[in-house]
């Protein structure tokens, strides 16, 4: 059963059009939007799982920061996120948060070789912070940086992009036994994306690059473990051009599990996947019975089922984000949809 739990009013009093999952924290949901607020640069938001929302920081822009693409990791009595714009020379922050709304900005990006515009959300790998930036970096590919919750910031690799290199990183890193894996959009011998693992210290490797077509092309968000193996989505490429689901191993063996047909199977998907006892969850951005995106499910094997066709407004329309597991209820957002027509949605769905 799907439902929608809150529709985004936007600016000045609520936010709008939300990119990022969510995160739990005691039972309260946390997340962002990408525009709205007083100065409609993007909010911070709480949610309860009954649906009542609270506006909890408006990002002022200029160099408060802009525009959260990014979803929040929570750190003792704070969270912390990125914003892609704002900052210094429009080149995003590092910032946190605190539950009751107070905002630091921890570092700005100042673009060129240091990297700019963070549209992934953070790791939390032993109280350290490791993330990408989607441009920047010494050959404008963007970079993988590491920053302390004091704001101590690292560079730790630039993306030298095709064909030996991924390029334009959007999904957060992976902690495997103290390693990290990720994704690229771009880059890869075929320039059809990457998948890369990275040690802590900065050591980074292309496992596997994507060779469009079939295979599938453009990995917009992380990778989730199960077992032994990593499963992912890719947005385009596969059988029909609208985007698959696969898994790799950490030594770099891929396998599509399945190519979307772009009819009411959906069609584009953007977020990655979200492991329920073994079976993945996940949205298409697209396709479906109204056009306006699909929820499905996938066996680590191949199987697939859709499960349920989002309607468009009042209903939820167009998601980007990866699931919230609660207690066997999924949440979600959408970019799009909801009461006021495209302001976007959080949603709860129960396989």
């Amino acid at each position: 059963m799907e439902g929608v739990l809150h529709s985004f009013a936007g600016a000045p009093a609520d936010g709008l059009n939300p990119w990022a999952g969510l995160t739990n924290v005691n039972g309260t949901l946390y997340g962002t939007t990408t525009g709205g607020g007083s100065s409609n640069n993007g909010t911070v938001f709480t949610v309860t799982t009954s649906g009542t929302e609270k506006l909890l920081y408006s990002f002022a822009g200029g160099t408060d920061g802009a525009t959260p693409y990014a979803g929040l990791v929570n750190i003792g009595n704070a969270l912390y996120g990125t914003t892609a714009f704002g900052g210094t020379g429009n080149n995003g922050t590092i910032f946190k948060i605190t539950k009751s709304g107070v905002e630091t900005v921890l570092y700005r990006f100042a673009g060129g070789s240091d990297g700019a515009n963070p549209y992934a959300s953070l790791t939390n790998v032993n109280g350290t912070l490791y993330g990408t930036t989607d441009h920047g970096g010494a050959s404008s590919n963007g970079t993988i940086f590491s920053v302390t919750t004091a704001g101590l910031y690292n560079q730790l690799h630039s993306f030298a992009g095709s064909p030996s290199d991924g390029a334009h990183s959007y999904g957060a890193l992976t902690n495997v036994s103290g390693t990290l894996y990720g994704a690229t959009v771009d880059g890869g011998s075929s320039d059809s994306g990457t998948v890369f693992k990275l040690t802590t210290a900065g050591a980074e490797s292309v496992i596997y690059s994507f060779g469009g077509g079939t295979d599938g092309a453009s990995l917009y968000d992380g990778l989730t473990k199960v077992g032994k193996k990593l499963y992912g989505t890719t947005a385009f490429g596969g059988a029909s051009g609208n985007g698959t689901v696969f898994r790799i191993t950490t030594s770099g063996a891929e396998k599509v599990l399945y190519s979307f047909a772009g009819g009411t199977d959906g069609a584009h998907p953007y977020g990655g996947l979200t492991n329920v006892h073994g079976t993945l969850y996940g949205t298409a951005q697209q396709a479906g019975v109204s056009g306006d995106g699909t929820i499905f499910r996938v066996s680590t094997s191949g199987a697939y089922h859709q499960l349920y066709s989002l309607g468009g407004s009042p209903d939820a329309s167009t998601p980007y984000a990866t699931f919230l597991d609660v207690n066997g209820t999924l949440y979600g957002t959408s970019y799009a949809g909801g009461a006021h027509g495209s302001d976007g949605t959080v949603f709860s769905f129960s396989p």
